[in-house]
């Protein structure tokens, strides 16, 4: 008690925020398939290889992504074993990071403390940063170097002399290390907000200060290392990685993850949920006022607007893509909340409870929605509900249910009392409860898409016995068999990897892991150890029929996959 009288009750609130959402029970959920499986098999690699500067995946050659974020999993691997926990630290750790950045830029640029705390608990609680931040992925850790990168452009220009400088200088550094994460997106995203934001702001002279010759030799001296000793142990690097991964991926649909030009304007309204309610009104309003905004408010703005925009034109769409927006709304939001806690009767207290209504009916909604087949059975099936997806996230629904009741009645009493703190605790208390009365029901549909249940149930295999997995592959299964996997396929996409399909394609010697499927029966009649082979739901049919003719068994692995144990020379 002594220490949090000492440190304050909202500071100690965003701290306890910050643990729960980022760190509480971190590994208990199995690697969800295919990124999670997947990065955390190609850092395990990684680390009993030493390979650092070539990442393999299945013991092929895995250069979809830079090797820096491998890397920091790699290293978490050594000093801490090989687990979820581990693997998922890195992106925690880079969360928190980012939150203290956030933190402190809010602290110099605004004179009230509570919205950079305020700032740190939104950002915190919001969907999509939470998943990031709990998942073996990528763009926390890139979205830290981008933001990194974004303030210091910003107290660059605020700055003179040597300051100026060595922010540049940091910004710079950033920009490169964002590029060693996730490739051009790295330093793209950063030189454009910053180039927007100076243009709206009308400064002169911030172009020749910001690609000063020092700054650009210090961006490549993080990048070109990395990128000059690549290309030189796999020449086709360049073309794949500036091309393939890049370009195409920007302009063109080749990657099959399109979506609408509104797709992040849905992104932001779940990933940002319950405060995303705000958005709308609050949009409305920062328009009208628009003269009383600050320099920072303004930057906030601009990051928002051009990180969406710039991937709403893109061909290729993902809702992490615009983790960092995540940070920029947080703080604005948290001015909202700030200005309504000093003015009781404005326009911004109004504006909370106005969104706290919205949110009070959508949450009795929801909670209806959720509870309807114990009070109709069969709603959801006469609705048109009853893909294998939405079967699996039945099992959230009851406890989803309270949660939704719980915030109802929260909000109920906010209106009651009509008090803007418990209104706060509100929005705040949805996504607490769901990582904590949800967790359970999470873990088992958590499940029903991870290799973990697999592994396990795989029995004890004799000797020189290969796993292979017909026209099929559960991503992370290497990594919980601790060895590689075999894969027959047309053309090798089962990995999940576009490097190795781009590297097939271009040879007719495929590598030992990756059987074609017209050798198949070849491999199989000329192959001397038994083999325990995989197949799910489009393969099943195979599977039973070599069973039958091998005179062996197929047993159910986890729903949806099946496996079998095939000896040597059994007619």
């Amino acid at each position: 008690m002594k220490v949090w009288s000492k440190i304050g009750l909202l500071p100690c609130l965003a701290i306890l925020v910050v643990l729960v959402t980022l760190f509480a029970r971190l590994g208990e959920l199995p690697f969800r398939d295919p990124d999670e499986g997947r990065n955390s098999e190609v850092a395990r690699e990684m680390q009993m290889s030493g390979a650092w500067l070539v990442p393999t995946y299945d013991g092929l050659a895995y250069l979809d992504k830079p090797a820096f974020f491998f890397k920091a999993v790699a290293l978490s691997f050594s000093l801490f074993g090989e687990s979820e926990t581990a693997a998922r630290l890195p992106s925690a750790l880079f969360a928190t990071l980012l939150l203290i950045m956030l933190f402190a830029f809010c602290r110099r640029e605004y004179p009230e403390r509570n919205i950079a705390l305020l700032a740190v608990i939104i950002t915190a609680t919001s969907p999509l940063f939470i998943v990031m931040a709990r998942h073996v992925i990528f763009d926390m850790t890139l979205a830290f170097f981008v933001s990194a990168s974004i303030f210091c452009g910003y107290l660059a220009e605020t700055s003179t002399g040597r300051s100026r400088a060595n922010w540049y200088l940091l910004g710079a550094a950033a920009a490169g290390f964002a590029t060693l994460v996730k490739g051009p997106v790295g330093f793209l995203i950063p030189l454009l907000v910053i180039t927007v934001f100076n243009l709206t702001e009308g400064r002169k002279g911030w172009a020749g200060r910001g690609f000063s010759l020092l700054n650009i030799l210090v961006f490549f001296a993080v990048v070109l290392p990395w990128f000059i000793g690549l290309s030189q142990q796999r020449p086709d690097f360049p073309y794949y990685g500036l091309v393939e991964e890049s370009f195409h991926r920007f302009t063109t649909s080749s990657f099959q993850r399109g979506g609408p030009f509104y797709y992040y304007g849905l992104v932001l309204l779940g990933g940002l949920f319950a405060w995303s309610i705000l958005l709308p009104e609050a949009v409305t309003r920062t328009w009208q006022n628009r003269s009383k905004l600050v320099s920072a408010d303004r930057l906030f703005i601009v990051w928002s607007i051009v990180v969406v925009l710039f991937f709403s034109i893109s061909k290729s769409k993902l809702p992490a893509y615009i983790l960092t927006v995540s940070v920029a709304l947080g703080a604005l939001l948290a001015r909202l909340f700030v200005a309504a806690l000093k003015n009781p009767n404005g326009e911004a207290q109004r504006l909370v409870f106005r969104g706290l209504l919205f949110l009070t009916l959508l949450s009795i909604t929801f909670a209806a929605f959720l509870s309807l087949d114990t009070l109709l059975p069969g709603a959801y099936p006469r609705m048109g509900l009853h893909t294998s997806e939405f079967n699996r996230l039945t099992v959230l629904f009851g406890p989803s249910t309270c949660v939704f009741l719980a915030v109802a009645l929260m909000a109920a009493l906010a209106f009651w009392r009509r008090d803007i703190r418990i209104a706060f605790a509100t929005f705040l208390l949805l996504p607490m409860l769901l990582l904590t009365v949800d967790f359970k029901p999470l873990l088992s549909y958590s499940e029903a898409s991870s290799s973990r249940q697999i592994a396990r149930n795989i029995p004890s295999l004799p000797p020189d016995t290969a796993v292979v997995c017909f026209e099929c592959f559960p991503c992370g299964l290497p990594f919980y068999l601790k060895q590689s996997v075999v894969v027959v396929s047309k053309d090798g996409s089962e990995l999940t990897s576009n490097y190795v399909t781009f590297t097939l394609k271009k040879t007719t010697n495929w590598p030992e892991v990756v059987i074609p499927l017209a050798d198949w029966e070849h491999w199989l009649a000329t192959r001397n150890q038994s083999i325990f082979l995989l197949a799910d739901r489009n393969s099943h049919n195979a599977l039973d029929a070599l069973a039958l003719e091998k005179k062996t068994d197929v047993r159910e692995l986890a729903p949806g996959w099946w496996g079998a144990l095939i000896a040597p020379g059994v007619n």
